[in-house]
């Protein structure tokens, strides 16, 4: 094997986690063309392709594999050296890049990472918020340190990370004051019919929820859909119908959202995921949230 560019390598390993070259040329700022011509020369640095058609997309040879197993533990010594580093700079403080998935309630997320504020070191806290799939593809090429997700990693998801169970929150549902005691009573039945704000078909707590509904046999009138927790609240805020949220920050929803809990939803409740690119935890932050959260908020 000649002389190893480790551009080339960076690109071959970006294309093998995020799946594809288009999808890697938008995670590296480089056009496809680019990206194809370096690993066209890695390959023949190596002597051998590294990866194969497989329909409309790219799957690793057995060469590719072996290439991308030196690869990925060459990048994520690296991203821990560039950590460690930054973390020695006097008077700079160490930032931990947090993912959060936009079905979280955003109460929670704050719970949740709140801790790594309170540590002794100075800690700059950066959050991002999206879908499940797209923050694991940041965290896979170390944009983000972790992830706080209400599912585990989907199963077949090529990426290289760990689920740290943090704890779980059953579910209530609430209402604005001025419905509230129209829904209270006869709970769970006074659902039947009533104006509802729900999470998307997407979500895991949506899935929950309709097979509640169907166990007791309500049909409620679904008046609206989110894929962001908070804008669920602030419609329920409004009046517009009663919404569920975790039972874990009732005390926070009936202050901020003027709204009262009217029952709790039997048999249904959000787990909490860190999902984090080390098996065992080694990042300071990381560890601090992820101990507080199961010795205090899900305790």
């Amino acid at each position: 094997m000649r002389h190893l560019n480790y551009n080339h390598l960076l690109y071959f390993w970006t294309v093998a986690r995020e799946g594809s070259i288009a999808r890697a040329s938008e995670a590296l700022y480089l056009t496809p063309q680019t990206i194809s011509g370096q690993i066209k020369l890695l390959e023949q640095s190596v002597g051998e392709p590294l990866f194969q058609r497989v329909g409309r997309g790219l799957a690793l040879t057995d060469s590719g594999r072996v290439v991308y197993q030196y690869a990925d533990e060459i990048f994520t010594l690296g991203a821990e050296l560039t950590q460690r580093v930054k973390s020695k700079e006097p008077g700079v403080p160490v930032a931990v890049n947090v993912g959060i998935v936009n079905s979280i309630a955003k109460l929670i997320a704050y719970r949740i990472v709140e801790p790594a504020l309170q540590l002794d070191d100075p800690i700059r806290v950066v959050c991002y918020e999206g879908d499940l799939e797209k923050l694991l593809g940041d965290l896979a090429v170390h944009r983000l340190d972790m992830v706080i997700s209400d599912r585990p990693i989907p199963t077949g998801l090529n990426v290289k990370a760990y689920n740290h169970a943090l704890g779980e929150s059953g579910i209530s549902f609430f209402a604005s004051k001025k419905i509230a005691s129209k829904y209270e009573r006869r709970f769970p039945q006074s659902l039947d019919k009533a104006p509802l704000l729900l999470p998307v078909n997407s979500s895991a707590l949506r899935r929950s929820l309709d097979d509640f509904f169907e166990r007791i046999d309500v049909t409620p009138n679904v008046v609206a859909e989110f894929d962001d927790s908070a804008l669920l609240k602030a419609f329920g805020e409004a009046g517009a119908g009663v919404f569920p949220a975790p039972t874990a920050i009732a005390e926070e929803i009936s202050q901020m959202y003027r709204a009262k809990p009217i029952g709790d939803v039997e048999g249904v409740s959000e787990t909490y995921y860190a999902i984090s690119p080390e098996r065992k935890i080694k990042h300071p932050a990381v560890r601090c949230v992820t101990e507080m959260a199961r010795e205090s908020l899900f305790a």
